[in-house]
């Protein structure tokens, strides 16, 4: 997961000094020599690091921070106030022209993952409201034209592409023109990369960007590459000029130096960030709660808002009213709740954005292990998967072999099935309770005591 190592660090050292009644100039010399080292093994850029340990700890020692009642708390407000500041300090939204429709472009090098970028940008745009158009603008790579018409057809998003020319110019104008006759409001642009930075490059998409005079020039860049992403995005801005920076891969990034940097170095903040493989998986940059999850603070504000966009509330309202009739939970129920979590994303991201799970190292979530769950309820007749009761010994064995999995697991399942079943009837009887003692009247039960 994105920043892994940097956090479990920096989260080591916030450890050590929450709750301290008293922090001595030389803890914080120590302190921030370990805040210095966890950054730059996450590849942070070393100015940056030199910068951002000076201003902590000027601001440490100038605001009497380690003579205050929780001085520990404070340097950490410090260091989290800091690291928000490091990776732009507020949202930065894509800037929509009031006469559309809003043209972005993309742009970065071979192997960033531009063209699944422009589709999980046009899915999320449309999430948001609006009509997005793919364009395929890259001529050169094999299949490159094929590859975004894949994407833009699993997502039923409309792909315009002119695969009879090489005139890239001549193909964005083209799209332009389709995008205002079928009313699109935006128009995304998937231009060609190179392997590395060149001139031939540099001028085809200067001649886009001085004909076609895009809303947004975002790059693309991959952060796993570390240092060299910041390099690339330093020379893209000086050569093409950029309006911000979409971070690939930091689903596999385990380091995030590039992340930390690239604002600092470019002065171009960072619009959004692809966490994963989905081309769902992409989601707008907040500096703020980037910052709180890499100290183990947690984003609540993230799971709420995945929570609003993967739940179906009328399914959820269903399956509420469902539960009021019946006595138990059944199997079908737990399969549809099952799903619905499943949209949110891998479980384990999620954990790792509620405060304090980080620092459980021995919570270890398995995603496989809903895919077995899933198989197994599957498997089942609808009679058992709506009396779980009457699944005797053969009944588990023919469900194993059907989905693939042991007797033990579904032994393993069903157990924790039947805690699930319980806890629920709990929570229910004791929300009776309370509606029951809310309507007793005091003076019937005085008299009931004489």
């Amino acid at each position: 997961m994105a920043f892994e190592g940097l956090s479990e660090k920096l989260q080591e050292v916030t450890r050590k000094l929450r709750g301290k009644a008293r922090i001595t100039e030389s803890d914080l010399k120590e302190m921030l020599r370990e805040v210095k080292l966890a950054l730059l093994e996450a590849d942070v850029n070393y100015m940056i690091v030199k910068e951002f340990i000076g201003t902590i700890q000027e601001k440490a020692l100038g605001q009497n921070v380690l003579k205050s009642l929780t001085p520990g708390q404070q340097v950490i407000k410090i260091v989290k106030d800091e690291l928000v500041e490091l990776l732009g300090g507020t949202e930065s939204k894509i800037n929509f022209t009031p006469n559309p429709p809003t043209v972005i472009m993309l742009v970065g090098l071979q192997g960033s993952g531009k063209t699944t970028t422009a589709g999980k940008l046009a899915n999320l745009l449309r999430k948001q409201g609006k009509k997005p158009l793919l364009v395929a603008c890259d001529v050169y790579r094999p299949a490159a034209i094929k590859q975004l018409q894949v994407v833009g057809g699993q997502l039923n998003i409309p792909v315009f592409a002119n695969e009879t020319s090489k005139d890239v110019v001549k193909i964005a104008r083209q799209a332009l023109d389709t995008a205002i006759s079928k009313l699109n409001d935006v128009v995304i642009l998937d231009t060609a990369g190179r392997l590395h930075i060149d001139e031939e490059l540099m001028t085809e998409l200067k001649n886009v960007k001085a004909n076609v005079k895009p809303h947004e020039i975002l790059l693309v860049v991959d952060s796993m590459t570390g240092q060299d992403a910041v390099n690339v995005a330093k020379s893209f801005n000086e050569e093409l000029g950029i309006d911000g920076v979409v971070l690939t891969k930091l689903d596999g990034d385990t380091r995030g130096g590039a992340a930390i940097s690239v604002k600092k170095i470019t002065g171009r903040p960072i619009k959004f960030a692809a966490t994963g493989e989905k081309l769902s998986d992409i989601e707008v940059f907040h500096p703020e709660r980037m910052a709180s999850r890499i100290l183990g603070m947690g984003d609540v504000l993230s799971i709420i808002e995945k929570a609003e966009e993967s739940f179906d509330l009328e399914e959820a309202e269903k399956l509420e009213k469902q539960l009021k009739k019946k006595k138990d939970l059944d199997l079908d129920d737990y399969l549809a709740q099952l799903r619905q979590v499943k949209k949110m994303g891998s479980f384990s991201s999620i954990l790792k954005m509620i405060p304090g799970m980080n620092q459980l190292k021995d919570v270890k979530v398995d995603d496989k292990e809903f895919v077995r769950i899933e198989a197994i309820i599957s498997s089942m007749t609808k009679e058992e998967r709506q009396n779980p009761r009457i699944l005797n010994g053969n009944r588990r064995l023919r469900i194993a072999k059907g989905s693939g999995t042991s007797v033990q697991e579904v032994n393993k399942f069903m157990n924790s099935f039947e805690m699930t079943q319980k806890m629920i009837k709990k929570m229910q009887n004791e929300k009776n309770m309370k509606k029951m003692m809310k309507n007793i009247n005091p003076n019937d039960l005085k008299g009931m005591l004489k």
